[in-house]
């Protein structure tokens, strides 16, 4: 048995769930997202909770069963509360500046500053120079922005520069011995 889909979805108030067949419609304070279930599983609403079933044990319906569960779960906490992504700059002169909420400007060590702009979804925050918060309503999308962020320039294992998630642990590498 699924113990992550048998869990009952708490929907808080101001936040709006229409299920029109397959589709699912959520709209809340921090945005609207849609998610289309399989075609196996079912969706029913009881009151202010939501509750996902599924047909059969068979080995499919029980992965779906689960993973229909946590992403629905994830659409109702993003339009209430929304999700944030940190992201850590380190080295000399390495720094960010937002060019309004939805752009912000790299400066990582190329002889250029790198532009970033994000999807329709996703803003951004920059409180000092050396960190980034993505946030967002998708917490897909949200992740997705900040690998494609920390993607332009990875931590590297000798000195650590470059960009990397606030809780991320980077590995060191000694350097060359001196003879």
């Amino acid at each position: 048995m699924s113990r992550i889909g048998q869990q009952p979805i708490a929907i808080p108030s101001g936040v709006d769930v229409t299920i029109e067949g397959r589709r699912l419609v959520v709209k809340g304070p921090k945005g609207e997202l849609t998610h289309e279930t399989p075609a196996t599983i079912t969706v029913n609403r009881d009151g202010d909770e939501l509750n996902v079933t599924r047909p059969d044990d068979e080995r499919e319906n029980r992965a779906l069963h689960g993973l229909t569960r946590s992403l629905v779960n994830n659409m109702v906490v993003g339009v209430s509360e929304g999700f944030v992504k940190e992201l850590e700059i380190v080295g000399v002169g390495y720094r960010a500046q937002a060019q309004g909420p939805s752009k912000v400007e790299l400066q990582i060590g190329y002889s250029h500053s790198v532009p970033f702009e994000a999807p329709e979804g996703v803003s951004f925050e920059v409180p000092v120079p050396t960190r980034i918060i993505v946030r967002g309503a998708d917490k897909q999308l949200v992740g997705q922005v900040a690998a494609d962020i920390r993607k332009i320039r990875k931590p590297e294992p000798y000195k650590g520069k470059g960009i990397r998630y606030v809780d991320e642990y980077v590995r060191r590498k000694a350097g060359k011995s001196a003879k």
